[in-house]
C-alpha cells in the first residue's frame, strides 16, 4: 500500500502530541480519524488545519475507555475509508501528587483513561487492523525517570508497555507491528500545567541536547513506526533527547 491508501486512527488527536501526529501522517498521505474526548473546539481547529492541506479526515468524539464508543469509531473509519491500517493511542491524562496523599478517585480516572483506554482501543485495533499495519501506543520516559509525584501516571504507563510487548507476540503471523513510544518531557499544555518556571527550566536542562522536547520531536518517530519501520516490533522507543 502507498500512504495514500492507508488509514490511521489517532486517539487524543485534537491537541498536543496527538495533533502533531495527525498533521505528520496527513502530510505523508494518510486518511485520518481524529478522536477527541470532549473539546470540540480543539477538534474543529484540527479539522480546519487538515482541510487546509487537503487531507482526507473525519473527527470522532469517543471516550477511549468505553468499548462501545470505540467500536463505533472503528466502524466509522471502515465506512468512510474502507479499513484501518494504523492506530495510534495518544489520549491520556497526567495527574500529579505524592502516592501517600493521592485521592483514589484520581488514581481510578488515570487508570481508566491511560490504561483501560489504551487497552480498549488496542483490542479493537488487534481485531481490525489490516495486514501490513501498525499499532502504536504511548507510554512515558517517567517509567525510567521515577520522578516523585507521578506514581499513578507511571503505573498506568508501565501497564501500557507490558500490554504492548505481549500483544506484539500474540499477533504472530498477522504482519502487524506493535510498539510503544515513550516521550520524555514535552512542552505541551498537559505537561506544563501546574509547573513553575524554575521547575520547567530544570527539567529542560536535563537532556544532553539542552532543551525541552516539542511535539515535532515525537511525531516523526510515530510516523516511522507507522510506515517504514517494519522491523521494529514489540519495542519501547524512548524519545527524550538522551535524558536517560
Amino acid at each position: 500500500m502507498s500512504n495514500a491508501e492507508r488509514v490511521a486512527i489517532v486517539t487524543g488527536g485534537s491537541r498536543g502530541i496527538g495533533r502533531q501526529v495527525v498533521q505528520q501522517l496527513a502530510e505523508e498521505g494518510y486518511a485520518l480519524v481524529v478522536n477527541y474526548a470532549d473539546n470540540k473546539a480543539d477538534a474543529d481547529a484540527t479539522m480546519a488545519a487538515l482541510a487546509g492541506i487537503g487531507a482526507k479526515a473525519i473527527s470522532f468524539q469517543a471516550d477511549v475507555a468505553d468499548e462501545n464508543a470505540v467500536s463505533a469509531m472503528f466502524d466509522a473509519a471502515e465506512r468512510e475509508f474502507g479499513g484501518v491500517d494504523v492506530v495510534v493511542n495518544m489520549a491520556g491524562v497526567m495527574p500529579m501528587g505524592p502516592l501517600v496523599d493521592l485521592d483514589l478517585d484520581i488514581l481510578d480516572r488515570t487508570i481508566r483513561v491511560n490504561l483501560r483506554g489504551a487497552f480498549v482501543v488496542t483490542q479493537q485495533a488487534a481485531r481490525r487492523v489490516r495486514a501490513g499495519g501498525a499499532i502504536i501506543n504511548t507510554s512515558s520516559s517517567i517509567t525510567k525517570f521515577s520522578r516523585p509525584g507521578y506514581a499513578a501516571y507511571a503505573a498506568a504507563k508501565g501497564g501500557v508497555e507490558a500490554m504492548t510487548l505481549i500483544l506484539a507476540r500474540e499477533l504472530r503471523g498477522r504482519d502487524i507491528t506493535v510498539n510503544t513510544v515513550a516521550p520524555g518531557p514535552i512542552g505541551t499544555e498537559l505537561f506544563l500545567r501546574g509547573k513553575d518556571e524554575e521547575t520547567i527550566a530544570r527539567i529542560a536542562a536535563e537532556p544532553p541536547l539542552g532543551r525541552m522536547g516539542v511535539p515535532q520531536d515525537v511525531a516523526p518517530i510515530v510516523a516511522f513506526l507507522a510506515g517504514p519501520g517494519r522491523w521494529i516490533n514489540g519495542q519501547v522507543v524512548y524519545a527524550n533527547g538522551g535524558a536517560i
